[in-house]
C-alpha cells in the first residue's frame, strides 16, 4: 500500500484568542455557550479549496472516499465538491465515490482509549482502490485514526491518504498520521462545522470555543 508526504496545515498560534462572537451571526440559542469564533467559516472553506487542490495534485485516478460519521461529514461534503469543481475547472477531473463509516471515540470533551464502529465494520469495497479518508474534522491524539487505518489496512486498498480539518498539538500526537491538513490548532476543544459536545453545536458554521 502506497502513501506519500503530509501536506502541513496553517499554524494557529496557542495564544491567537479568537474573533468575538459579536461579529457574527449564529443561532440564538447558542449565545450563552460561544466564548469566541476560532476560525471563520470563510477561512475554513478556503482552506478546504485548497485541499482539494493538493489532492487533484497528488492523485491520478478515481477516488473512494470514506467518510468519517459523524463529524466529518460537513468536511467531507465540502472537500469532495471542491474536488468536483476544480476538475470540471481543469484537465484533472476525478470520479468521487463517497462511502460512510460510523465511529466513536469521545465521551463528553474527552478522548477515549477505545474506537467503537457503530453498524458495520465491513470495507471490502476499499480493496483494491485509492482511498481518501475524510476523518472527523478534528484529529487529536491520533489513537482513533491509528485504529481506523489499521483497519481500513485488512482490507488491501490500493493506496490510502488521510485528510483533516484540524489537527490539535498535543503531547501525545502521533506525527505523520494526516497526509492534508487544514489548521494546526492549540489543545483546546473546539465545537461547530459538524464537531459537537454531547451532539450539539454541529449546526454552526464556523469552528468555536464553547
Amino acid at each position: 500500500m502506497e502513501n506519500r508526504g503530509m501536506k502541513r496545515g496553517i499554524v494557529i498560534k496557542d495564544d491567537w484568542p479568537g474573533h468575538s462572537p459579536d461579529l457574527f451571526t449564529y443561532p440564538e440559542h447558542y449565545q450563552e455557550d460561544i466564548e469566541c469564533v476560532y476560525i471563520p467559516n470563510g477561512v475554513i472553506m478556503n482552506r478546504i479549496e485548497r485541499l482539494a487542490r493538493y489532492v487533484l495534485d497528488d492523485f491520478t485516478e478515481n477516488i473512494m472516499v470514506l467518510c468519517v460519521l459523524k463529524g466529518g461529514y460537513k468536511f467531507c461534503a465540502d472537500l469532495v465538491e471542491f474536488i468536483k469543481i476544480l476538475g470540471r475547472n481543469s484537465n484533472t477531473y476525478l470520479e468521487t465515490r463517497v462511502e460512510f463509516i460510523r465511529l466513536k471515540s469521545y465521551v463528553n470533551d474527552q478522548s477515549t482509549e477505545e474506537l467503537h464502529f457503530i453498524g458495520s465494520r465491513d470495507l471490502s469495497f476499499l480493496r483494491g482502490k485509492v482511498c481518501l479518508n475524510a476523518v472527523p474534522a478534528m484529529v487529536d491524539t491520533g489513537k482513533t485514526m491509528k485504529a481506523l487505518l489499521k483497519h481500513v489496512e485488512t482490507f488491501e486498498p490500493k493506496m490510502v491518504k488521510v485528510a483533516g480539518l484540524l489537527v490539535k498539538r498535543v503531547p501525545t500526537m502521533t506525527e505523520g498520521l494526516t497526509d492534508y491538513v487544514g489548521f494546526e490548532i492549540p489543545n483546546r476543544f473546539v465545537v461547530g462545522y459538524a464537531l459537537d459536545y454531547n451532539e450539539y453545536f454541529r449546526d454552526l458554521n464556523v469552528s468555536t470555543d464553547a
